[in-house]
């Protein structure tokens, strides 16, 4: 069996600014260290309580925010330290000409998404194609995490490979949520729509999947999802949830870019 543990970044300097921030490669807040190092922590505890769930190899986006919480995660475990891989199909999806630009759920004046965007005001696009200039869509970002499965999953399920194996991806809301749908297809027996039922991680949740070879010895897989948005390592800590505003940083629509960078909005095909 393999187990696939997928960790949302910790909180960035970008987070609580209600701004696109894909590709926009800002380092972990204060509090973004803090959490790195409180899912760190959890993540040795579970290796010394059963070394069998030692990672065997931890995968993490380039960017900053994510790249740091994965670093934490391996410098956390005991020797010999996990095999550490930056994979850029992990990033965040990409925003093109609207990274950096503030976010808005609204779009005002029963403006179209272009006209908007020809005004220097970017609002979030609501079905799986569009797409901001020199930007990625949701589609293209599935496409990504297929890749992912193929070139980073898959291959550790493979007849040379013995024994129970456990992986970590450190990556982002929007790109986790895409990556659990990719991972889901290999099993043909969830039912239609299920590929939108997992969305929504505050910083540094995470979320496990376990993955088996099917009994007809096919090239399809059991796929469970055994836990989703699991943050019990963050109850000492002050966060806010990925849905509720900061008193002391957010309004309205910085708990919406909030929701929305976490995953949870969901973008209609």
């Amino acid at each position: 069996m393999l187990t696939v543990t997928l960790v949302r970044h910790g909180e960035s300097e970008d987070n609580p600014k209600a701004i696109w921030a894909g590709w926009k490669d800002a380092p972990l807040s204060q509090l973004g260290r803090r959490q790195a190092a409180a899912v760190g922590a959890f993540f040795r505890a579970h290796t010394l309580a059963n070394p069998a769930h030692k990672p065997h190899t931890i995968y993490a986006s380039p960017l900053l925010r994510a790249r740091e919480t994965g670093q934490a995660i391996r410098d956390s475990q005991p020797h010999p330290k996990p095999e550490f891989v930056v994979n850029p199909d992990l990033r965040e999806q990409y925003f093109g000409i609207a990274e950096g630009h503030p976010w808005t759920y609204q779009r005002p004046d029963g403006k179209s998404a272009e006209q908007l965007i020809s005004e220097g005001i970017y609002p979030v696009l609501f079905e799986r194609h569009e797409k901001f200039p020199e930007g990625e869509s949701s589609d293209d970002l599935r496409i990504r995490t297929d890749r992912v499965v193929r070139e980073c999953i898959v291959p550790h399920l493979g007849k040379d490979v013995a024994g129970d194996r456990h992986i970590v991806m450190a990556s982002h809301g929007l790109c986790i949520a895409e990556l659990v749908a990719s991972v889901i297809k290999l099993d043909p027996s969830w039912p239609v729509g299920s590929d939108d039922t997992y969305r929504g991680m505050l910083n540094t949740a995470w979320a496990r999947l376990e993955i088996d070879p099917h009994e007809d010895g096919g090239s399809s897989y059991k796929v469970r999802v055994t836990h989703f948005n699991e943050g019990g390592h963050l109850k000492d800590l002050d966060v806010p949830t990925a849905s509720e505003p900061d008193p002391e940083t957010d309004d309205t629509a910085n708990a919406e870019a909030r929701a929305f960078f976490s995953g949870g909005l969901k973008v209609e095909n």
